[in-house]
């Protein structure tokens, strides 16, 4: 499917078992196993092809060793006087003609297949941030859930302090949840540079351009737990932007479905009320690891010149006013991300107290979610 080209920061996904994975075939040397109808037709093309490439290179390779072989020189073969010869012209025409006949016609099923995202049972919004995705269920059961979803692989295996888990670099805090057997339609975006939506055991791989939407579709057969990753190059963190995908029974999507909603209300209420100065630190303390940390660093410390450091900033530690408005708009020509449409009002009020009170930061404001709102 011409991955090769983007095949930075997707390794891990190839040769990777676990009891954790629905996918319990061995994938070093082969695709995942397909779970979904398009997935199937996919794998059974590539083998396909692989077959055909392989009688084709045998029959090359078998010809020409035997004719080096039995027409040398040192056997009194003399070389051919012809040039022109018709059969020979009109096989080598016909039987390529015939080959490619036979591979275009079941890659156009399936492309066309591929792109028929009519009807779709559920409607989910995939959004691509550097570097996570953000999920909006617009249509179906679950409609108006809305959550971000973020590698939650611990920095200390990253930084190999502590030993690597079995889902390394592949697991995620808030994951994609599903129902077996129904068609769900991907809307693919991204919001600030290009993101791709893959999902090698749906055969799904669609790109988030900013700017427009794209779709795909998928209908998972087998319950379990799918992984993917973005495949496209997208910035420093690209290798840390995974997808995870629960495919679950009706019954468990519908409980699902409850609890997301229960804590939508939960985070609206949040929203509302006065927090204390410690309360805010605490909480905006796990919004900045999960959020922030991969480019201005847990130490607040950064990576100039592209990722300024915050421990110590003038915007931290000056007007409140004015870190809220860098926070929610983000700087337009720097990595600076805007922050107001991915997080709630609590965490943004959050993650700013905690900046301003962290590290060598001690202003000892605190910033409540009223003021987020007032600043958007």
């Amino acid at each position: 499917m011409g991955f090769a080209s983007r095949i930075a920061g997707v390794l891990p996904l190839f040769g990777y078992v676990s009891g954790v994975f629905a996918q319990d075939v061995p994938s070093r040397y082969n695709l995942q196993q397909p779970v979904t109808r398009i997935a199937t037709e996919i794998y059974s093309m590539h083998t396909l092809m692989l077959i055909i490439c392989l009688v084709i290179f045998i029959a090359v390779f078998g010809v020409m060793f035997w004719s080096v072989i039995h027409h040398r020189k040192s056997r009194g073969a003399v070389a051919a006087n012809f040039h022109e010869n018709t059969a020979v012209e009109i096989a080598w025409t016909v039987v390529p003609v015939l080959i490619l006949l036979g591979m275009a016609w079941p890659a156009t099923k399936t492309v066309i297949a591929m792109k028929d995202t009519s009807n779709p049972d559920i409607t989910i919004k995939a959004t691509g941030y550097q570097w996570k995705w953000g999920y909006d269920y617009l249509q179906g059961e679950g409609e108006g859930i809305r959550f971000l979803s973020g590698l939650s692989t611990p920095r200390a295996q990253i930084k190999g302090a502590e030993q690597k888990g079995d889902a390394y670099l592949l697991e995620v805090d808030n994951p994609l949840v599903v129902p077996v057997g129904k068609k769900i339609r991907v809307l693919v975006t991204a919001a600030d540079v290009i993101h791709s939506w893959w999902m090698p055991a749906f055969g799904v791989k669609q790109d988030g351009i900013p700017g427009f939407i794209r779709d795909t579709w998928f209908a998972a057969d087998k319950e379990g737990v799918y992984r993917g990753n973005c495949a496209e190059l997208c910035g420093k963190d690209h290798g840390f932007m995974p997808i995870e995908v629960h495919v679950v029974s009706a019954e468990k999507y519908a409980e699902w479905v409850k609890s997301k909603q229960a804590q939508t209300s939960s985070a609206a209420a949040d929203d509302g009320r006065e927090w204390a100065l410690a309360e805010l630190v605490d909480r905006g303390e796990k919004v900045f690891a999960a959020n922030c940390a991969a480019c201005h660093q847990a130490d607040g410390k950064g990576l100039p010149p592209a990722f300024p450091p915050l421990d110590g900033s003038p915007v931290v530690n000056g007007d409140k006013a004015a870190q809220i408005q860098v926070v929610l708009k983000g700087r337009s020509g720097t990595a600076m991300a805007a922050f107001g449409e991915q997080l709630p009002d609590a965490d943004i009020a959050a993650v700013i107290t905690y900046t301003r009170n962290a590290w060598g930061n001690k202003t000892g404001e605190a910033v409540q979610p009223a003021e987020i709102v007032a600043g958007r």
